[in-house]
């Protein structure tokens, strides 16, 4: 499971990666709120764990801007140096996943962990944008209740936009992670394949789903 560690005191820090490493997991550590943000977007983590009161950007804007970003793709744990409330209701306000009042046991935070980790992954196993979804367990794609039939390329091409939904991916991004290679084919493959998913999850439908971003690359946006 791959964690993202955001609190900006050192050795609390030290202190919960080391506990959660020897639990078999990966942690990286962030030591202030906007460079925690700056991580949570640019890498994938299954669960981020947020202190509140950090330099830079506090917690609260930190998971707020997250969610909307993402939503239910990250899930976030806050640490809260304080058990009122008040304070515990404006994290979950944020949209924070749950919380922990300092100080905690180690054990409880694994506990806690885990289980987002887990609800995670159960939610992972449908994506949607919009009204397309995907069963990544049937490897089912509907749209409006309309059966989607791809070839396994196209598949994976769609897995790859859905999972980084919102976000523009590059014409290497998409080589390096649907045809595993790391370098320019010197093909327009890349461009076969995104007019092969148009016609097929687009076409007919008044939102058109797959963006193309002049330069950049292509993104699935949700409006």
């Amino acid at each position: 499971m791959k964690v993202l560690l955001v609190e900006d005191e050192e050795k609390v820090s030290s202190f919960i990666k080391r506990g959660l490493e020897e639990n078999g997991m990966q942690v990286t550590q962030a030591f202030d709120g906007l460079s925690g943000l700056k991580m949570a977007q640019r890498n994938k983590f299954d669960v981020v764990i947020l202190d509140i009161i950090m330099p830079e950007m506090n917690g609260l804007e930190v998971c707020r801007q997250l969610k909307q970003q993402f939503g239910s793709d990250i899930s976030i744990l806050m640490l809260t140096a304080s058990g009122t409330t008040d304070d515990i209701v404006e994290g979950l306000n944020t949209g924070a996943d749950d919380y922990l009042t300092k100080p905690f046991k180690l054990r409880e935070l694994h506990a806690r962990v885990m289980a987002l980790g887990r609800r995670k992954s159960a939610s992972g196993q449908v994506l949607k944008v919009q009204e397309l979804a995907m069963n990544r367990e049937t490897k089912d794609v509907t749209r409006e209740g309309k059966v989607i039939s791809l070839t396994a390329r196209e598949y994976r091409l769609l897995e790859y936009l859905m999972l980084n939904k919102n976000k523009v991916v590059s014409r290497i991004d998409i080589l390096e992670n649907v045809w595993d290679v790391n370098h320019d084919l010197g093909t327009n493959v890349v461009e076969v394949y995104i007019n092969y998913l148009r016609k097929k999850i687009d076409h007919g439908f008044d939102n058109q789903l797959i963006k193309t971003v002049v330069g950049m690359g292509y993104t699935l946006k949700e409006s």
